[in-house]
């Protein structure tokens, strides 16, 4: 019975651990309230996803078909994330606009700067290039695509899902005349093989809401 109640107790010692590990941060920069009353509008860029696939959804995939899933969820986020900022801010009343999203998009085609090589490019760069004032980047990383056309696609290429996966997102808003990092949120999301994007966006950015910058002063 002793040894029972010690395992218990040390079980329960071990899940309040990962629990703790696995809450988000977030990053404010201690001059924020600096740079707002400066800010606009803010782009919202496509994510920069990384797809870990399975053993076997990488045998049945082609590097092609692989960089076309990540491209596809990589918008996916950025549809999202901008439709929920859109939402939310009709309700706290943000000081800024977000670019439109295929504004966003538009810009980057006519600017020759594929989702490929956003990457290569500095928040600074990017920012100029759109006329904004800050750009919000995300990176994903994940064993399983979020976005659900990708996800059918993969079902499709594979025929399994395989059991659960796990999301590590980074969310940066950066400034647009130095590039400095105004704000960093860091998250990690696990979900059944029915996530999706939408899913993994809300639990996200619900999370990260009542710290979420360029919110008017209480």
């Amino acid at each position: 019975m002793r040894l029972f109640t010690f395992g218990a107790r040390a079980l329960t010692l071990v899940m309040l651990f990962l629990c703790t590990a696995c809450g988000p941060n977030i990053y404010l920069a201690n001059d924020f309230r600096a740079y707002a009353p400066k800010h606009k509008t803010v782009a919202i860029l496509p994510a920069a996803v990384t797809m870990q696939l399975r053993p076997n959804q990488a045998r049945h995939t082609t590097p092609e078909q692989h960089s076309e899933l990540e491209y596809k969820s990589g918008i996916d986020f950025q549809e999202k994330i901008y439709a929920w900022l859109l939402r939310r801010s009709q309700q706290r009343g943000y000081t800024v606009e977000f670019q439109d999203v295929t504004q966003t998009n538009a810009k980057l085609r006519e600017l020759q700067i594929p989702y490929s090589e956003l990457r290569t490019h500095s928040a600074q760069e990017l920012a100029a290039a759109l006329g904004v004032d800050a750009v919000l980047t995300t990176s994903v990383r994940t064993t399983k695509p979020m976005s659900d056309g990708a996800a059918l696609a993969v079902g499709v290429l594979v025929g399994a899902w395989g059991a659960t996966n796990q999301a590590n997102i980074t969310v940066n808003i950066h400034e647009s005349d130095a590039g400095k990092l105004l704000w960093k949120y860091d998250y990690v999301a696990a979900g059944s093989v029915g996530s999706s994007t939408e899913g993994m966006v809300n639990m996200l950015m619900r999370n990260a809401s009542k710290k979420f910058p360029y919110t008017p002063k209480s």
